[in-house]
């Protein structure tokens, strides 16, 4: 793998449209779905949503949490749901929101990000927050791999805003790690660093401007973000948001038919 992650990114958008479809298999789904809440009716539904979704979708995110609860049963079925997402020729986000420091840095960026580990993804979900400079390992492994990664910097959660936006030197927390997310990106030329920025009104408040990279914008749907709203969020950067919606879509199954009219009514072009 030696193209680069942003790369392939804007080759499969521009192919498909912008949407990611995240995997995020809850209790009420799944039982919706008549399948049973183990790490067998998981991996149905998670692979039914690949199989019914696959050729039109450009990006899906596996929720990491909703697989490891049930051991090592499910993160077998998470392995395969990924293998299943690569075979249909779409990109994964494997929603882990990994953050540690040093050698445990490594061994988290291994695990997901080295070519031929059993969960490796297209990129992962990174969490800034012990300093953006702990995820040098994470960061120098996607470059070497043609991986990427999503940095946390203004989530959709309300409760976000109480560390996100306070006042750093002048500037918000979020806006630094944009602001060290940007340099990296300035510093390789390649756009594997994007940043997670809600797709909901409160989440704005930080300067996108001479940023390159994507914007995984999570929010859409069940927490009240909609696709009509995002060039006011966004503004001038709309053009590299990533727009997610995990139950918005996942709702409308188990009919493939009725998945793919869910997912088509998201999608940005």
């Amino acid at each position: 793998m030696t193209e680069s992650f942003g790369a392939r990114l804007a080759a499969a958008t521009a192919q498909r449209g912008r949407l990611c479809v995240g995997l995020d298999p809850h209790e009420r789904i799944v039982r919706d779905w008549g399948l049973a809440h183990d790490a067998a009716g998981i991996e149905t539904m998670a692979r039914r949503a690949v199989e019914a979704l696959g050729e039109q979708v450009a990006v899906f995110k596996p929720q990491s949490a909703f697989f490891e609860v049930f051991g090592p049963a499910g993160l077998a079925a998470l392995q395969r749901v990924l293998g299943d997402i690569a075979q249909a020729g779409a990109l994964s986000i494997l929603d882990v929101k990994r953050g540690d420091i040093g050698s445990t840095m490594d061994a988290y960026a291994r695990a997901t990000l080295a070519d031929g580990a059993p969960l490796a993804a297209d990129s992962i979900t990174v969490s800034p927050y012990l300093g953006f400079e702990s995820l040098r390992p994470a960061v120098d492994l996607a470059h070497g791999t043609g991986r990427g990664l999503f940095v946390l910097c203004r989530t959709s959660n309300p409760e976000g805003g109480d560390v996100q936006l306070a006042d750093a030197g002048g500037r918000s927390v979020a806006q630094r790690v944009l602001d060290a997310a940007r340099a990296e990106n300035d510093r390789t030329g390649l756009d594997d660093i994007g940043l997670v920025i809600g797709a909901t009104r409160e989440s704005a408040g930080i300067d996108l401007a001479g940023f390159t990279g994507w914007v995984l914008a999570p929010g859409i749907g069940a927490q009240g973000g909609t696709v009509e709203s995002l060039a006011g969020i966004f503004g001038d950067a709309v053009d590299r948001v990533l727009p997610s919606a995990s139950r918005g879509v996942l709702r409308a199954g188990p009919d493939p038919a009725a998945l793919r009219d869910a997912a088509s009514a998201l999608v940005l072009r």
